[in-house]
Parts: C-alpha cells; structure tokens; sequence
C-alpha cells in the first residue's frame, strides 16, 4: 500500500472524530441551556372555541368546546386557553348567553358566570330596562323582527281638542331605534325564520320604558324595523289625516320617469282617446239624423219565359266489340 493512501486514511478517520466531537459538545450545550430556561420546550398557546352550535340558555358542556393554536400573544378580550377554565366547578355550571357557532371563540361575555343562570336579566347592559308591549301580525312586522334587530316605535292615538269638541287621530314616533331582546319566550338572535308573535320585549330606558308603557295605554303601538346599519336619529313629526293626500312619490318612480317613457305612453293613450271619441260622435250623429220619407213606385213587367235553344245535332253511341264510340248526327229541319 503507498504511503499517501495511508495518510488519507488517517486525514479522514481525524476529520470524522473531530465532527463527531464538535456535534456531541454543541448538544450538550444547547441541552443544558434549555434546561437552565425551565424547560425542553415551551407550553404551546391554545384558544378554547365552540365545537358544537349553542343558543341561548344552553348548558356549556365539555363536548361542546375545543382548543386550537393560537400563534399570537394578543387573544380576543374575554377568551380562555383551556376548557376547565371555562367550565370551572362541575357544580356550578355556566349557560350561553348569546348563540355561539363552531370555531367561534367563547367569550366571557356570551356565557354566565359560574353557577348564574341564562336569564335575560343577565343579558341587560348596566341600568337598561326591558319592557314587553303586545303586538299582532300586522303591528309586528308580519313576523320578522327578530332578537337583536332595531326598531322604531309609532304610537296611533285619537286626540280630543277641548274647545271644539273634535277629534283627531294622528301618528307619531315614539321611540327610535329600540333594541330588541326577545320575540314571545324566544332570545335567539339567530334563529330568522318569521313567525308571527303576539309580544316583544325591548331593552330600553327608565324614561324610554316609561314612554312605552304610557302610549300602550293610550293608543295603539306598532314597530317599523330599521336598516341593521341605521344609527341616525330622524327629525319626525306629527302625522294626521289631513297629510294622507298628495304623498312624496317613490324615489324608484322619480327615477324611472326621467327617460320619458311616461310621456310618451300618455300621449299615444290621448291619441287612442281622441280617436276614439270622435268616432263615437260621428256614429252618435248618424243616428241622430232625421229620417226622410222616400216614395217608392214599383212596376211590373210581363218578363216571356225563356226557353232552352234545342240542340243543331244529336249523339249517337255505337257498341262495336272493343269499345264504344259516339258520333254526332244533325237533325233534318
């Protein structure tokens, strides 16, 4: 064997216990390093969301929740990074306050506290009031407001004027943009299927409760369900009979009348109109004429008979023993 072969060998059996001594000092480093910090590996950050659909009133059970990751250190404000601390004491359970879907985080604020029931006392915000009024198909929208929805509130009443003696009836706004907490015993915001209710409950103010409760006595109360994104306050008035006429026209009509469609179908309708009447007038006109006696002299005449012209020749058939042939023959005068 030559010299250099063995000295490669020996280069390379230096080199490879040289790295395995460098990859076996540097892990024992890092292993002790990690161990110094408190721990092999750090906790992973988790965020407790809904497995399963929970409406109102529901129970928060163990099967209803799950973890996931959550990367960040920032978390949603009331959210929880294990199920046992949502659950806390098996005895003292928790209810959904709100309806909650899966993969939605659970917030504080949409469950009740420990051993506190789903009531809708729970669901006020701090010194908000919540009021029922009686409502039919027609004065409830027909069914479609719902849980969570706004409303405003018209009051119909019939005023007495003292010194005359009349009466008025008119319509006004009573209330605008009222928060609705529950349709009959329902609270589910997301149940939205209309169905007709006979009361709603609204989350209101001293003042405003006030309001509702006197106007339910008075007259007659009915709702008009807002845009979900109206927040404005409208400048409103009064109401009575004397505004029903000459109402503001529908802005999709304004619009559509600018191409002059309109006025073009009423002036062919005017046409057509015309025409017509002054056919009728001219038929009426004839039929109004006098009527103008006519003599009339009829004469007879002695009409002779007319005679067929006899026939110049005559047909003769003869037979012969094939077929049959016909000749014309004249007659003798």
């Amino acid at each position: 064997m030559r010299s250099s072969t063995i000295i490669s060998l020996v280069v390379a059996l230096f080199l490879a216990f040289a790295a395995v001594y460098a990859t076996r000092t540097y892990l024992a480093g890092e292993r002790a390093r990690l161990a110094a910090s408190g721990g092999v590996k750090q906790t992973e950050k988790t965020l407790v969301v809904a497995a399963k659909p929970m409406r109102f009133g529901d129970r928060v059970r163990a099967d209803n929740l799950k973890t996931i990751p959550w990367p960040s250190d920032e978390r949603p404000e009331g959210s929880f990074d294990a199920i046992q601390a949502v659950l806390g004491d098996k005895e003292e359970a928790r209810y959904a306050m709100e309806a909650i879907d899966p993969g939605e985080p659970v917030l504080a604020s949409k469950i009740t506290g420990a051993g506190e029931r789903a009531t809708l006392s729970a669901a006020l915000d701090q010194g908000m009031k919540a009021v029922s009024i009686r409502v039919n198909d027609v004065l409830g929208v027909a069914g479609f407001v719902r849980p969570s929805d706004r409303v405003d509130v018209l009051l119909t009443r019939v005023i007495r004027n003292p010194k005359s003696g009349n009466e008025q009836t008119s319509v006004d706004v009573l209330l605008q943009g009222v928060k609705v907490l529950a349709v009959d015993q329902t609270a589910d915001e997301r149940k939205d299927e209309p169905s007709v209710v006979k009361t709603v409950t609204f989350e209101v103010t001293t003042d405003e409760a006030q309001r509702l409760t006197l106007g339910a006595h008075i007259g007659t109360l009915s709702l008009a369900l807002r845009n979900i994104a109206s927040a404005s306050v409208e400048q409103t008035r009064p109401v009575t009979i004397a505004d029903l006429g000459g109402g503001p026209v529908a802005t999709e009509l304004v619009q559509g009348s600018d191409d002059g469609r309109f006025e073009s179908i009423e002036r062919m309708v005017r046409k057509v109109g015309d025409d017509l009447g002054g056919r009728l007038n001219s038929v009426e006109s004839k039929m109004n004429a006098p009527v103008r006696e006519k003599q009339v002299q009829i004469i007879e005449r002695d009409v002779a008979p007319v005679l067929p012209a006899e026939p110049k020749w005559a047909t003769v058939g003869v037979w012969s023993a094939i077929k049959r042939e016909e000749y014309r023959v004249g007659q003798i005068q």
